[in-house]
């Protein structure tokens, strides 16, 4: 189990004591590489790329074609089952109100995207979107909602995508209720024959439980970004470092626990600038799942405006929308450079590879172990946002 640090923060109640990205910072090691002998390869189940990205299932960055790209630039694009893509024939006018109804200083009002969204899900429509990305050539993803996996699921599979994500804001491997029946991920994933990314996971036992389902991947985050309501409207916060680090010792464990199964941590959150990815991966990370930071690309289908999967819920949204951006280059110059700004926004893998040779290591596995201090911008030694309650 990880190490916890409570603290009393009022009489008889304690929080345990956990750190964002920014307040943890990488220390250089004694050895230094040149940035061409650095791989930043990795590999889940069968399925090999060259970056550890992994892209967050919104509409605003994510269509077929811009999943294939991604699978193109050597990172895995995700798709979302349950997006415009599966539910319009051709969503291009719907992007484009979205697009119209953004001002310079404001996203789309979140009624619009509600009502964009109340459009019904076509199933022959999730079958042609995966056969558009296979016939590219690509690794194939798609997400389902925990809620909508037993429906959705089957038609995802047997249209052939290669990897299944069931992926929602917080997903546990055991659902309680009383009304029908439940998913159960274990009795699920064990009938599939294709590997399975499951989460989001904020803590060791979730992703533990999460891990012995066997899933291939789990999320760890809440996919708290900068336009994340999930704090304001539900209370619920995430300290993404201490996350990390909590699953990656939940992979250690798991791993001894099974004799040598291992299985990928995927960190999910405010994750929006190359040091960030860094930051994540010496965490512990086995990759990251980027979103806004994709929607400045010429290709991303929201042409710069972001909103998450669960910003349109029809009852609960916990998303706003963003002004538009405006394009910093194409999906390639974003991933790999040359960057035209020193603000950490472009040349995102560039700049990953750049720091594990600055720190000396080869590859992600060894990347893993580099020392991190703390002392970040993030005031991790009040109780305020880096703080799990318990």
């Amino acid at each position: 189990m990880p190490v916890r640090d409570n603290v009393e923060i009022g009489l008889n109640r304690f929080a345990r004591r956990g750190y964002d990205l920014d307040e943890v910072s990488i220390v250089p090691s004694r050895r230094t590489r040149d940035h061409d002998d650095v791989s930043t390869a990795w590999q889940i189940d069968a399925f090999r790329f060259d970056i550890p990205l992994v892209t967050s299932p919104s509409d605003a960055v994510v269509s077929p074609a811009t999943a294939v790209a991604v699978g193109q630039a050597g990172g895995l694009g995700v798709l979302n089952a349950e997006g415009l893509w599966t539910r319009y024939d051709d969503p291009t006018d719907v992007l484009r109100r979205l697009r119209e109804a953004a001002g310079p200083d404001a996203g789309p009002p979140t009624a619009l995207l509600q009502e964009v969204y109340a459009e019904p899900v076509k199933p022959d429509l999730i079958s042609a979107r995966v056969k558009e990305m296979r016939d590219a050539g690509v690794t194939s993803a798609v997400r389902v909602s925990p809620q909508h996996t037993v429906g959705l699921a089957p038609t995802v599979l047997s249209a052939g995508a290669d990897l299944l994500v069931i992926q929602g804001t917080i997903v546990s491997a055991e659902h309680v209720t009383t009304a029908g029946e439940a998913l159960n991920l274990k009795e699920f994933i064990a009938d599939l024959d294709v590997p399975v990314i499951v989460g989001g996971a904020a803590d060791y036992q979730t992703a533990l439980h999460l891990m012995r389902t066997g899933a291939a991947g789990v999320i760890v985050g809440v996919g708290a970004d900068s336009w994340s309501t999930a704090d304001a409207v539900m209370g619920i916060r995430v300290p993404l470092a201490s996350a990390i680090a909590d699953a990656a010792a939940a992979r250690r464990d798991y791993l001894d626990e099974t004799g040598g199964r291992y299985v990928h941590v995927i960190a999910n959150g405010r994750i929006e600038t190359s040091g960030a990815i860094a930051r994540a991966l010496a965490c512990g990370a086995d990759a990251v799942q980027l979103g806004e930071p994709l929607r400045v690309a010429e290709e991303a289908p929201g042409g710069g405006v972001w909103w998450d999967s669960v910003a349109a819920h029809p009852r609960l949204p916990r998303g706003g929308t963003s002004a538009p951006a405006a394009p910093r280059g194409t999906l390639d110059q974003v991933l790999f450079g040359p960057a035209e700004a020193s603000d950490g926004r472009t040349n995102l893998f560039g700049a990953l590879r750049r720091t594990m040779a600055k720190t000396g290591y080869r590859d992600l596995k060894e990347f893993q172990r580099v020392d991190l201090v703390l002392g970040g911008g993030g005031g991790a030694s009040t109780a305020g946002p880096g703080h799990l309650v318990g």
